[in-house]
């Protein structure tokens, strides 16, 4: 464990001191989208932190590869390679589309080919955990196909949920820590080594969140863009790989597939647990291809219908968004972790069931906005105050300081277009789809 957290502390350390340089690299090369009137930020903010992420993640392996444990997974597994250069092709991609804006084909291809790269190299599905099947062993093709999709979904995932300042990052970091949880109980309690490189991504994806995060809260000083985004999510996709299709769930506790779904560990939470980990961008994935379809627009056109957009026109501010969407990833990915080692417990089911009535009445919160009683507004934001009624003197002297002066008679007065919320063209852009630089 320890040796996981230096691996962890050396990624995070090196991504949070490189992405202040890299923010200025950014600036000087001209990577900074133009502000649009559904944008949030106030003034152009540069992309490129998918730079600092990577060599975060060059980092983590470098030092991993010198420890005294984690050194066997380099030593008997080639994933940590393919994992590198998997990475290395979708982050140089990612770099470019940033800078120049590359077509949606070509960044859909990458996509396919570094999860080609890795299939390769050896990071590949083999077999497939199925309730009351059992392992079902896959062809050559077959792996490869589910590999290649597994990958360009989660990349896409990811990036689809990449819409307000440190969500993306933060979400990502949520998934990595309770599927670090679940393959390090895999591989230390029950002696499998094929989770080890699991966990070792899962450590190494936390520590470039982690070092991320601090640049990229509201307000954002780096967006991490597509060099980002994809990156992240071919890391997490990498993690759930390995986990599924490498470890056999029959060897879990030595036993029988029977034996295995009695014990703390069922058969099919290989195959849950990663779909648990990416359920809400997948979730946001599956309902936008279906919205624009519906409309008859490409799947990969940009709209402010994703769920992050939803909460902002509700009445959430960006912040309480943001962490919102925290909420409900930990509470699905530490749910099904709970599950995991003790699936027998009725705790555990109302555990989560009370929970989710928490994040429902959290929702629907600005739609029941409480108002301190007049003793106590002196103690409450503004947002929880009475609104006092203003004499007519004084609203037309406020109304002539936010119209910027009475117009003249016979003038018409001057209309101005509400700027609606919503995110900068870096953060909520598809990872295969190309970003406009004109508001919409």
């Amino acid at each position: 464990m320890r040796e996981y957290l230096l691996t962890l502390c050396v990624t995070a350390a090196v991504t949070y001191l490189l992405t202040g340089p890299v923010r200025k690299f950014a600036i000087a090369a001209g990577a900074m989208p133009e502000i649009r009137a559904r944008d949030v930020h106030r003034e152009p903010t540069p992309r490129l932190g998918g730079i600092a992420m990577f060599f975060g993640l060059c980092a983590g392996l470098l030092v991993a590869s010198h420890l005294a444990n984690l050194n066997q997974v380099f030593e008997k597994s080639n994933e940590p390679r393919a994992l590198l250069s998997g990475a290395a092709v979708i982050w140089l991609i990612g770099v470019l589309d940033d800078k120049f804006e590359i077509d949606a084909l070509i960044k859909l291809g990458a996509q396919m080919i570094a999860a080609g790269v890795m299939v390769m190299q050896g990071l590949t599905i083999l077999w497939l955990p199925i309730p009351t099947v059992g392992t079902v062993a896959l062809t050559q093709w077959q792996g490869t196909l589910l590999t290649v999709a597994l990958v360009v979904i989660t990349i896409n995932a990811v990036n689809f949920v990449d819409g307000l300042d440190g969500l993306a990052a933060g979400m990502v970091c949520i998934a990595a820590a309770a599927f670090f949880m679940y393959a390090y109980r895999i591989w230390y309690s029950y002696g499998i080594e094929a989770a080890a490189p699991a966990t070792l991504f899962a450590a190494i994806l936390m520590g470039m969140c982690v070092g991320f995060l601090p640049h990229n809260m509201h307000p954002a000083r780096i967006f991490m863009g597509d060099s980002g985004s994809m990156l992240i999510g071919l890391v997490l996709a990498a993690g759930a790989i390995s986990i599924t299709g490498q470890v056999d769930p029959d060897n879990l506790f030595g036993g029988s597939e029977r034996s295995t779904v009695h014990g703390m560990v069922p058969i099919y939470i290989p195959l849950l647990m990663p779909l648990t980990i990416i359920a809400i961008p997948a979730a946001d994935l599956i309902l936008a291809i279906v919205r624009r379809t519906w409309r008859g627009q490409s799947p990969f056109a940009a709209d402010r219908g994703h769920l992050h957009h939803r909460l902002l026109e509700v009445g959430h501010s960006h912040s309480r968004a943001v962490l919102i969407m925290y909420f409900w990833s930990a509470l699905i990915a530490f749910g099904a972790l709970a599950y995991s080692v003790n699936s027998a417990s009725m705790w555990i089911v109302l555990g989560v069931v009370f929970l989710s009535a928490i994040g429902l009445l959290l929702l629907l919160l600005p739609r029941f906005t409480p108002r301190a009683p007049r003793w106590a507004e002196s103690f409450v934001p503004p947002r929880y105050r009475r609104r006092k009624v203003l004499p007519e003197a004084e609203q037309a002297v406020a109304t002539e300081d936010t119209t910027g002066g009475v117009p003249a008679e016979g003038q018409e007065p001057e209309h101005r277009t509400p700027v609606a919320v919503g995110v900068s063209g870096a953060n909520g852009a598809t990872a295969v789809g190309p970003r406009s630089r004109t508001a919409r």
